[in-house]
């Protein structure tokens, strides 16, 4: 029985529930002007996972790499929600 593609799901699955509040919490703190942060890493996790040959690790890099990408729309996506009202805006940061 194969497992490996279960296992990778399962990976996918946690990884961008994580980064669904971290994107809220980042958005919060710093605005979107933290997009570079999410570039930074998810351009490093991408290609280190290129030179990973376990596959276990490969994958998870991949799937934080991808996942840290995709960030960097859903940090614009959650400034709309806020100025929409959908989500608190922090006090203490000047638009």
């Amino acid at each position: 029985m194969n497992y490996h593609g279960v296992v990778i799901g399962t990976a996918a699955f946690l990884v961008i529930g994580l980064f669904h509040p971290i994107v809220i919490k980042a958005e919060f703190h710093f605005g979107k002007r933290i997009w570079p942060v999410f570039l930074a890493v998810g351009v490093a996790a991408v290609i280190i996972s290129l030179f990973i040959d376990d596959l276990w690790g490969a994958a998870a890099l991949g799937i934080v790499g991808f996942s840290s990408l995709w960030s960097i729309r859903e940090i614009f996506e959650q400034t709309r929600r806020v100025e929409k009202g959908w989500f608190p805006e922090n006090p203490r940061r000047k638009r």
